[in-house]
């Protein structure tokens, strides 16, 4: 069985961030022997979450990362809140809208959690 689950981010909120960050490790924790992909997907303000001036959230994260923690940003949300390449987190995947990447994930037959 796949335990594949999206986490689902959208407010400029450190708690918020934070509380899917512990998910997320919490989730991973917890299936160490299973098969699973787990996605955190940041849109609206909350991808102002991801800028290397976040440094202790950025060190957090990548170790999740480093551990199969696939973090998703919107370049629609990047574009309006002016967030440039060079300004954001280097492991994280850009795609095209969050929420239609939300959608795709789960039509793939992702669970789906906003922290």
């Amino acid at each position: 069985m796949d335990y594949d689950l999206i986490l689902h981010v959208d407010e400029d909120s450190q708690p918020v961030l934070n509380l899917a960050l512990t998910n997320a490790a919490n989730y991973q924790n917890a299936l160490k022997a299973e098969n699973f992909c787990l996605c955190l997907v940041a849109n609206g303000p909350a991808v102002q979450l991801f800028t290397r001036d976040k440094a202790d959230l950025m060190d957090r994260a990548k170790s999740l990362h480093q551990a199969g923690l696939r973090i998703k940003l919107c370049a629609n949300a990047l574009k309006t809140h002016k967030i440039l390449e060079e300004d954001r987190w280097d492991f994280v995947e850009i795609v095209t809208a969050g929420l239609v990447e939300i959608v795709e994930l789960q039509r793939r037959g992702f669970a789906y959690i906003k922290p």
